[in-house]
Protein backbone atom coordinates (compact mmCIF):
# COMPACT_ATOMS: atom_id res chain seq x y z
CA UNK A 1 0.00 0.00 0.00
CA UNK A 2 1.75 3.72 -0.83
CA UNK A 3 2.21 6.24 1.88
CA UNK A 4 -1.27 8.32 0.71
CA UNK A 5 -3.23 5.42 0.27
CA UNK A 6 -1.81 4.06 3.92
CA UNK A 7 -2.64 7.72 5.65
CA UNK A 8 -5.74 8.16 4.38
CA UNK A 9 -6.96 4.39 5.68
CA UNK A 10 -5.20 5.41 9.26
CA UNK A 11 -6.77 8.72 9.10
CA UNK A 12 -10.66 7.81 8.66
CA UNK A 13 -9.42 4.87 11.11
CA UNK A 14 -8.36 7.48 13.93
CA UNK A 15 -11.24 9.67 12.91
CA UNK A 16 -13.81 6.63 13.89
CA UNK A 17 -11.97 5.67 17.28
CA UNK A 18 -11.95 9.62 18.69
CA UNK A 19 -16.15 9.98 17.77
CA UNK A 20 -15.92 6.73 20.01
CA UNK A 21 -13.99 7.71 22.46
CA UNK A 22 -15.83 11.62 22.80
CA UNK A 23 -19.32 9.34 22.41
CA UNK A 24 -17.68 7.26 25.82
CA UNK A 25 -16.56 10.02 27.79
CA UNK A 26 -20.28 11.71 27.06
CA UNK A 27 -21.52 8.86 28.85
CA UNK A 28 -19.33 8.23 31.35
CA UNK A 29 -20.78 11.55 32.81
CA UNK A 30 -24.49 10.37 33.05
CA UNK A 31 -24.14 7.23 35.08
CA UNK A 32 -26.96 4.81 34.18
CA UNK A 33 -27.94 7.07 31.55
CA UNK A 34 -29.46 9.45 34.97
CA UNK A 35 -28.09 13.06 34.56
CA UNK A 36 -29.44 13.81 38.11
CA UNK A 37 -25.66 12.45 39.18
CA UNK A 38 -23.90 14.99 36.86
CA UNK A 39 -24.87 18.10 38.91
CA UNK A 40 -23.35 16.67 42.31
CA UNK A 41 -19.81 16.33 43.08
CA UNK A 42 -20.40 12.23 42.62
CA UNK A 43 -18.34 11.27 39.94
CA UNK A 44 -14.78 9.92 40.02
CA UNK A 45 -12.01 12.51 38.84
CA UNK A 46 -10.93 10.24 35.66
CA UNK A 47 -14.57 11.31 34.55
CA UNK A 48 -13.55 14.90 34.88
CA UNK A 49 -10.26 14.99 33.39
CA UNK A 50 -12.10 13.86 30.10
CA UNK A 51 -9.53 11.63 29.22
CA UNK A 52 -11.61 10.31 26.24
CA UNK A 53 -13.41 13.65 25.29
CA UNK A 54 -9.89 15.20 25.15
CA UNK A 55 -7.00 12.94 24.55
CA UNK A 56 -8.75 10.33 22.62
CA UNK A 57 -11.34 12.80 20.95
CA UNK A 58 -10.10 16.18 20.39
CA UNK A 59 -6.46 15.27 19.79
CA UNK A 60 -6.79 12.71 18.17
CA UNK A 61 -9.17 14.77 15.37
CA UNK A 62 -5.91 17.10 15.62
CA UNK A 63 -3.54 13.85 14.97
CA UNK A 64 -4.39 14.02 11.21
CA UNK A 65 -2.22 16.91 11.10
CA UNK A 66 0.22 15.55 13.83
CA UNK A 67 0.81 11.87 14.33
CA UNK A 68 2.83 12.75 17.64
CA UNK A 69 0.23 15.03 18.78
CA UNK A 70 -2.00 12.09 18.44
CA UNK A 71 0.10 9.74 20.15
CA UNK A 72 -0.13 12.15 23.36
CA UNK A 73 -3.78 12.33 23.07
CA UNK A 74 -3.92 8.67 23.08
CA UNK A 75 -1.81 8.30 25.68
CA UNK A 76 -3.29 10.47 28.04
CA UNK A 77 -6.98 9.00 27.32
CA UNK A 78 -5.10 5.35 28.00
CA UNK A 79 -3.68 6.72 31.54
CA UNK A 80 -6.66 8.63 32.95
CA UNK A 81 -8.96 5.54 31.55
CA UNK A 82 -6.41 3.18 33.09
CA UNK A 83 -6.42 4.56 36.25
CA UNK A 84 -10.22 5.26 36.52
CA UNK A 85 -10.82 1.49 35.79
CA UNK A 86 -8.60 0.36 38.18
CA UNK A 87 -9.87 2.83 40.94
CA UNK A 88 -13.60 2.46 40.70
CA UNK A 89 -16.09 4.57 40.01
CA UNK A 90 -16.79 7.12 43.21
CA UNK A 91 -20.09 6.00 44.73
CA UNK A 92 -21.75 5.47 48.01
CA UNK A 93 -21.49 2.58 49.78
CA UNK A 94 -22.80 2.50 53.79
CA UNK A 95 -23.76 6.21 54.19
CA UNK A 96 -19.97 7.28 52.39
CA UNK A 97 -19.18 8.51 49.39
CA UNK A 98 -15.71 7.70 47.97
CA UNK A 99 -13.58 5.35 45.74
CA UNK A 100 -14.36 2.20 48.12
CA UNK A 101 -12.62 -0.40 45.30
CA UNK A 102 -9.33 1.83 45.25
CA UNK A 103 -7.68 -0.26 47.34
CA UNK A 104 -8.20 -3.23 45.45
CA UNK A 105 -5.58 -2.69 43.00
CA UNK A 106 -8.11 -3.47 40.20
CA UNK A 107 -9.61 -6.88 41.97
CA UNK A 108 -12.93 -5.54 42.07
CA UNK A 109 -13.03 -5.99 38.41
CA UNK A 110 -13.55 -9.71 38.94
CA UNK A 111 -15.81 -10.03 41.60
CA UNK A 112 -18.73 -9.31 40.42
CA UNK A 113 -20.30 -9.77 44.22
CA UNK A 114 -18.96 -6.23 44.96
CA UNK A 115 -20.01 -4.47 42.06
CA UNK A 116 -23.55 -4.39 44.00
CA UNK A 117 -22.12 -2.60 46.99
CA UNK A 118 -22.30 0.69 45.49
CA UNK A 119 -25.78 2.09 46.16
CA UNK A 120 -25.18 5.05 44.30
CA UNK A 121 -25.75 6.30 41.56
CA UNK A 122 -26.91 2.49 40.59
CA UNK A 123 -25.56 0.42 38.33
CA UNK A 124 -22.53 2.82 38.44
CA UNK A 125 -19.52 0.05 38.86
CA UNK A 126 -20.68 -2.14 35.11
CA UNK A 127 -21.18 1.71 33.52
CA UNK A 128 -17.51 2.81 34.07
CA UNK A 129 -16.59 -0.67 33.46
CA UNK A 130 -17.79 -0.71 30.42
CA UNK A 131 -16.99 2.86 29.32
CA UNK A 132 -13.74 2.94 30.64
CA UNK A 133 -12.51 -0.28 29.08
CA UNK A 134 -13.70 0.73 25.66
CA UNK A 135 -11.26 4.02 25.96
CA UNK A 136 -8.79 1.81 26.99
CA UNK A 137 -9.48 -0.38 24.31
CA UNK A 138 -9.63 2.48 21.43
CA UNK A 139 -6.70 4.64 22.84
CA UNK A 140 -4.61 1.33 22.31
CA UNK A 141 -5.36 1.21 19.56
CA UNK A 142 -5.10 4.94 18.61
CA UNK A 143 -1.40 4.48 19.72
CA UNK A 144 -0.68 1.91 17.12
CA UNK A 145 -2.52 3.69 14.20
CA UNK A 146 -0.63 6.79 14.48
CA UNK A 147 2.31 4.77 15.41
CA UNK A 148 2.24 3.76 11.82
CA UNK A 149 1.17 7.06 10.75
CA UNK A 150 3.89 8.66 12.09
CA UNK A 151 6.09 5.85 9.97
CA UNK A 152 4.18 6.27 6.95
CA UNK A 153 4.72 9.64 7.14
CA UNK A 154 8.17 9.69 7.52
CA UNK A 155 8.50 7.37 4.66
CA UNK A 156 6.64 9.32 2.42
CA UNK A 157 8.93 12.93 3.18
CA UNK A 158 11.67 10.44 2.70
CA UNK A 159 10.72 8.30 -0.38
CA UNK A 160 7.61 10.29 -1.56
CA UNK A 161 4.45 9.47 -2.50
CA UNK A 162 3.57 6.34 -4.68
CA UNK A 163 0.06 7.42 -6.19
CA UNK A 164 0.35 8.17 -9.85
CA UNK A 165 -0.01 11.43 -10.88
CA UNK A 166 -2.92 11.88 -13.34
CA UNK A 167 -1.97 12.35 -17.21
CA UNK A 168 -2.25 15.78 -18.01
CA UNK A 169 -3.33 15.68 -21.55
CA UNK A 170 -6.88 13.94 -20.31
Amino acid sequence: MCTGKCARCVGLSLITLSLVCIVANALLLVPNGETSWTNTNHLSLQVWLMGGFIGGGLMMLRSVFSSAFGVLGAIYCLSVSGVGLRNGPRCLMNGKWGYHFEDTAGAYLVNRTLWDRCEAPPRVVPWNVTLFSLLVAASCLEIVLCGIQLVNGTIGVFCGDCRKKQDSTH
